[in-house]
């Protein structure tokens, strides 16, 4: 196995320390500030269901508007993304604190100012996340994911201990003053960073047309969807600890605001330790033996917190809590990001945090319902027990190992000289290829076949046929469709170098003299206007 990049290599890049810096001390006032929301909703309501709900209105935007924010940070540019997003957090944020100051919160006020924090969230992390690539080499970008992971992990083992602190000394409103200031460093970060962006020749994707890709592209990807479901089956059990870590504190523990932001400081200290863990483990153990594993400590330290009565116990249980956390999450996003062309990748992140916080904010509402209902201690129980068929899932919906696949751009396609004036909406485009075929190669070539339609309808094409001629049987034909000629451009720049083995297999079969004949052609509709009336041929659409 070739030795892994040591997890403080990203480091070495100018750009990553500085972005890191500044997004460290964000998490900080972001951590500062769900502590200040979380205790406040224990103090103007007696509902535990409010009070996991902080936790779903965090997480329920990411899961609303994660697809639209990833077909954005595909098709625009990014950093000018995460200077809005962090421009609305921050201008949210200043008003949270002037409704704390006049004592006009409510809970479902708090709520509201809290979902539309994580809208910003929900807009900035497909940016960040895709950005990571463009700040790191791809070699180093598991370790840079997991020095993110790390990150807020750090801040989330200093940041509520803090919060607490700054709650029980000063109220809610110094945690929100405190978070609004926050987002000055990393926005004067992103006013400093200069990307390089790569010209596209094509127009830019509609954003209509944008989504669906990034959906017909998840949709025809197994592994990515694997992914998805274990860690939206993860987010869904995971999300009770931090979802009902106010009531323990307060109700099973005794404790106050400052028990609390120690507790969660366990929790990211445990994680801070899993994160440094990371590569060492990666080195030992295949993702499917990680994952598993971190299930079933996540299962056991469910159980501990809901049997623990004692305040120090609990911290103790939280650090492993903390470790399989970010053992599992980081593993499900690097898997995610090595996993899809760089093309795609915002809006596969997307879809990843989408299944992810979607868990979570279902999670935060599972399990704060049963609070209410059988107790808190009931509901970790209960939150253990899906941790352990989460595992048992991996049985069926095994984790891919990730990076196998090389899935930088082919760039082997040149835009063919065309006799006719076509436009770039020009359309329909009908791409017709021949293969000659012989008789004892036909089950190689149908195999080689139903991976390349794969590789077709994932990149855009539609109608994807294949035919074989009746009168010559060793001439077979692969026929799709696509809307518009700059479609058809756009899905001959999306083949990655992993596909082109496919191709090589497919080109080693074929018993021709030439490479297979391609025919590109337009279709032209002729339909009668009456039935007595002759046809009429309509032009191309322009």
């Amino acid at each position: 196995m070739p030795q892994r990049a040591s997890t403080l290599a990203p480091f070495r890049y100018l750009n990553f320390r500085v972005l890191w810096g500044a997004t460290q001390a964000s998490n900080l006032g972001g951590l500062i500030q769900a502590v200040g929301a979380g205790w406040m909703m224990t103090t103007i309501t007696d509902s535990e269901g409010m009070v996991a709900l902080v936790q779903g209105a965090i997480t329920l935007p990411i899961m609303l508007f994660s697809l639209a924010a990833g077909a954005l940070a595909d098709n625009f540019n990014r950093r000018r993304i995460m200077l809005a997003a962090q421009m609305l957090m921050m201008a949210v944020s200043c008003l949270l604190v002037l409704f704390a100051i006049q004592d006009w919160l409510t809970p479902w006020l708090l709520l509201a100012f809290t979902f539309i924090i994580g809208t910003g969230t929900a807009l900035n992390n497909p940016s960040w996340q895709a950005s990571v690539g463009d700040v790191v080499p791809r070699d180093n970008l598991a370790e840079a994911v997991t020095l993110n992971s790390v990150g807020f992990n750090l801040m989330r083992s200093v940041g509520p201990a803090l919060g607490g602190l700054i709650v029980a000394a000063a109220g809610a409103a110094s945690a929100f003053a405190l978070n609004a200031l926050s987002y000055i460093p990393l926005i004067a970060a992103l006013m400093w960073w200069r990307p390089v962006v790569m010209p596209n020749p094509l127009p830019r994707e509609s954003f209509a047309s944008a989504v669906y890709a990034g959906l017909r592209y998840t949709a025809m990807s197994p592994n990515l969807l694997t992914v998805m479901f274990r860690a939206m089956l993860f987010g869904v059990a995971a999300i009770v600890i931090l979802a009902l870590l106010p009531v323990v504190a307060s109700d099973l523990l005794r404790g106050g605001a400052l028990a609390y932001g120690t507790l969660l400081g366990a929790f990211g200290i445990g994680a801070i330790g899993g994160g440094f863990l990371n590569a060492r483990i990666r080195e030992r153990y295949d993702n499917e033996t990680i994952v598993r594993s971190a299930c079933v400590g996540f299962a056991v330290t469910c159980v501990l917190l809901a049997l623990s009565r004692n305040i120090w116990l609990s911290h103790l249980v939280l650090l492993p809590a903390g470790a399989c956390w970010v053992l599992a999450l980081s593993l499900f996003n690097v898997t995610v990001q090595l996993s899809t062309p760089r093309w795609v990748v915002g809006r596969a992140l997307s879809l990843y945090q989408t299944a992810t916080f979607g868990g979570m904010a279902a999670g935060s509402w599972l399990w704060g319902s049963v609070a209410d209902v059988q107790g808190s201690s009931n509901a970790l129980m209960w939150a253990g027990l899906l941790m352990i068929g989460t595992a048992l899932v991996g049985f069926y919906y095994r984790l891919p190992e990730f990076g196998a696949l090389n899935l930088a751009p082919l760039d082997q396609f040149s835009e063919p000289q065309l006799l006719l004036d076509l436009k770039a909406r020009s359309g329909p485009i009908m791409i017709m290829i021949d293969f000659k075929i012989a008789h004892e190669d036909i089950p190689a070539f149908l195999s080689v076949m139903a991976d390349r339609r794969r590789i077709r309808l994932r990149d855009g094409a539609r109608q994807w046929v294949l035919l074989r001629d009746l009168e010559n049987p060793e001439i077979w034909t692969e026929s799709y469709h696509v809307a518009t000629w700059v479609e058809y451009l756009r899905h001959n720049q999306r083949r990655t170098k992993a596909d082109a083995e496919v191709t090589e297999r497919l080109m080693k079969l074929h018993r021709g003299s030439e490479r297979p004949r391609v025919h590109r052609m337009i279709e032209r509709q002729t339909v009668p206007l009456r039935d007595d009336t002759p046809l009429k041929t309509h032009p191309e659409i322009h």
